[in-house]
């Protein structure tokens, strides 16, 4: 377990971070760069080493109800791991995806088959859903029509993988 200030130190190596003191002694550390309305990476890290992660976008974490992680016992290498599949997803626009060209597209870090993005997601009958990320919601959509909305990437991802879906291959 990492204390409070080789946590701080961990997160002011980032420097795409902002650090922003709050009350209580407490820190935040914020993504100004965020493709998404939420800004926050680092929420209240705390001077007896409590303190949260979002990771509202990954879909292998256990989340509290507004995305973010408890890293109290965290390592450095668990929350380095963390601190970069969050800054990854936060990077992530589905909108300037869409946009651009197909081959540029094709060449886009994040697709389909990525933990941060949407796309599409293939059950074992061959039966395909979308997922889409608008308007700070998740929307599962079958073809054009809406199958469910969801808050958070990783309610949306749990969803997907309890009816059989799975990320459908890059091409």
């Amino acid at each position: 377990m990492l204390n409070v200030e080789q946590k701080l130190e961990v997160l002011q190596s980032y420097p795409q971070l902002q650090r922003k003191d709050v009350s209580l002694g407490r820190v935040n550390f914020h993504y100004e760069e965020s493709a998404y309305d939420k800004k926050i990476v680092a929420f209240h890290i705390h001077p007896n080493g409590n303190g949260y992660i979002y990771a509202g976008l990954l879909p292998n974490y256990e989340t509290d109800d507004k995305g973010f992680v408890n890293i109290r016992d965290y390592s450095e290498a668990d929350l380095r791991t963390l601190l970069d599949e969050t800054i990854k997803a936060m990077s992530y626009n589905p909108n300037e995806v869409e946009s651009k060209e197909p081959e540029q597209a094709k060449a886009a870090p994040i697709l389909a088959t990525s933990s941060a993005g949407g796309g599409t997601w293939i059950d074992e009958d061959g039966h395909t859903l979308t997922l889409k990320y608008e308007d700070d919601m998740w929307y599962v959509y079958s073809g054009l029509n809406l199958d469910m909305a969801f808050e958070s990437r990783s309610e949306a991802g749990e969803y997907l993988k309890d009816e059989g879906f799975k990320p459908q291959a890059q091409a």
